[in-house]
C-alpha cells in the first residue's frame, strides 16, 4: 500500500515531487553511456537541452535552485549550486535523490513555512523574472521535472530508432 506524507498541502507537494523524481529515474534507469552523452537535439540553442546528460544536469541544478530561491526569500545566506556534469546514470540517480532530500530539508528547517501568499509584493521574485509563492514555486519544480522527463523520453525514441 502506498504511504502518503501527512501535513496537508506540504505533504501532497512532497509526495508529488518525489513521484516525479522516481518517474524520471525509471525513464533513465536503462540508459547506456553512449545514449547519456549523445547529442540528441542538434538544432537547439539551449546548452541545457542538447543531450540527456545536459538535461539531467539542468534538472538537478534547477531542483536545488528553487529551494535556494525560497531560502533566500526566508533570509538565509545561501548560494546557488553550479550544475555538475556527471558521467553515469547511477550518479544522476543519486544526484536526483540528494536534490529531493534538499527540498524535504527545507520543510524540516522551516516547519511553519507559509505556502500561499496572495499579495504580489510579498511573493518570491525569482532570477528569471517571475513571482511565485512557495507553493507555486514547488509546483513549478514538479512540472519542470515532468517536462524534462518527457523530453528525455523523446530523446530516447530518437536515439533508439
Amino acid at each position: 500500500m502506498k504511504k502518503f506524507r501527512s501535513h496537508g498541502a506540504f505533504g501532497a507537494l512532497m509526495d508529488e515531487y518525489e513521484k516525479s523524481v522516481i518517474e524520471l529515474q525509471l525513464v533513465i534507469k536503462n540508459i547506456n553511456q553512449e545514449e547519456l552523452v549523445a547529442i540528441a537535439d542538434i538544432d537547439t540553442k539551449d546548452p541545457d537541452c542538447k543531450s540527456i546528460q545536459t538535461v539531467l544536469t539542468h534538472v538537478v541544478r534547477a531542483g536545488y535552485g528553487y529551494v535556494t530561491e525560497i531560502r533566500k526569500y526566508l533570509g538565509e545566506d545561501v548560494e546557488f549550486k553550479d550544475g555538475v556534469i556527471l558521467d553515469s546514470i547511477e550518479s544522476y540517480h543519486q544526484a536526483l535523490n540528494d536534490m529531493f532530500q534538499y527540498n524535504v530539508q527545507l520543510f524540516e528547517d522551516h516547519p511553519e513555512i507559509q505556502l500561499e501568499e496572495y499579495k504580489d509584493e510579498n511573493k518570491i521574485a525569482v532570477r528569471w523574472g517571475q513571482k511565485y509563492d512557495v507553493e507555486q514555486l514547488l509546483e513549478h519544480a514538479i512540472v519542470h521535472i515532468l517536462r524534462h522527463r518527457r523530453q528525455i523520453e523523446k530523446f530516447l525514441m530518437s536515439l533508439r530508432s
